[in-house]
């Protein structure tokens, strides 16, 4: 059976340019903190990589610090803060800040935003938020990559971002910020990230970071999210058509070209994803890191569904890679379970 992999959110599948420049990165010698040549050109592979992600990112003067990835990233832009945000925030932002933030219509209502920490698109249900000037943080992990986006003008005082959610390896991120920005570290020691984040830097990762960014930027430019977005209206069309009683999440806020999120009330979200894997096709029930834990999903809650309609939701994220036709097979196959459902309650 041919697997189709519709999780792009969670995770997204190496480029072919990160793994170039990773492999080339691996026969390079040198610490990037020796002075002696060796050291010269590892230090140059991650200037390189830096300027690349500044400039996807239409952050041109600011300071990149790369860290382990967005939860790193999260911890070191907020540890300490005190920041406020609401309900919807990841985990990793979560954990940090204090979430008593109210929203209308899965916008968030931002009273002062230099004491606010906002997401720019929701991992979940792809829901993209009007940030306003002067936010303190925002975690652009989704945006990055999908939407036209440049830090220099989103209004935020830092930004978080992750490598392998644009085709970059795992385990590599950055916080990104205006020079100048106070930043305390977290990680102490060498002094390395300007003094940001200390320990040898991740060449391999960083590497393949930059070329990632880049690539991504070039698909973005070329309009290849379009078609994604089209893609995604087909499916969303497709379920409706065969199962009207199925919510999609968001549907009437600006989304994520790429992300469904959809409840069918009454049958569970990890049995669909259960059913849909056995179908051969990979979904989830809420990001990546809490999909595993059986439990009503906090973010469609904080939007006010209830704890039953919470917990019969699932994120449907198409790829760069996705086609119409793997649309259409995912649509069938999920009808089909969801038609042993019905007739299995009645």
């Amino acid at each position: 059976m041919s697997r189709v992999y519709l999780d792009h959110n969670a995770t997204t599948p190496l480029r072919t340019e990160a793994r170039a420049a990773m492999i080339s990165a691996m026969d390079v010698l040198g610490n990037p903190s020796s002075v002696h040549a060796e050291g010269r050109v590892a230090k140059g592979l991650i200037e390189t990589a830096r300027a690349q992600v500044a400039e996807a990112l239409g952050a041109s003067g600011c300071d990149i610090v790369f860290t382990s990835g967005a939860t790193e990233s999260a911890a070191l832009a907020l540890a300490g803060r005190g920041l406020h945000g609401a309900d919807i925030e990841h985990d990793a932002v979560a954990a940090w800040i204090t979430p008593d933030l109210a929203m209308v219509n899965g916008q968030v209502q931002i009273a002062d935003p230099a004491q606010s920490c906002v997401q720019l698109a929701n991992s979940e249900t792809g829901i993209v938020q009007d940030l306003p000037q002067g936010v303190a943080v925002s975690d652009m992990t989704q945006a990055f990559g999908k939407l036209p986006l440049a830090f220099n003008w989103a209004g935020a005082g830092m930004g978080l971002v992750s490598a392998h959610k644009l085709g970059g390896p795992k385990g590599i991120g950055a916080l990104v910020f205006p020079q100048g920005t106070d930043v305390a570290a977290q990680i102490k020691g060498g002094g390395q990230e300007m003094g940001r984040r200390s320990g040898t830097e991740n060449i391999i990762g960083i590497a393949g970071f930059g070329a990632a960014a880049q690539a991504a930027a070039q698909d973005l430019a070329d309009g290849k999210w379009a078609r994604i977005e089209k893609l995604r209206i087909i499916l969303e069309n497709a379920l409706a058509d065969g199962a009207n009683q199925t919510i999609f999440v968001g549907k009437e806020n600006r989304r994520l070209p790429n992300t469904s999120c959809f409840i069918r009330e009454g049958w569970k979200g990890e049995t669909q994803v259960m059913a849909m894997d056995l179908a051969g096709f990979a979904i989830s029930a809420g990001s990546a890191c809490s999909s595993g834990k059986v439990k009503a999903s906090r973010v469609l809650k904080a939007m006010g569904y209830s704890e039953e309609q919470a917990a019969s939701a699932v994120r449907v994220s198409l790829g760069l890679d996705t086609t119409e036709a793997q649309v259409l097979q995912f649509a069938q196959a999920w009808l089909k379970a969801e038609k042993r459902m019905r007739s299995r309650a009645a």
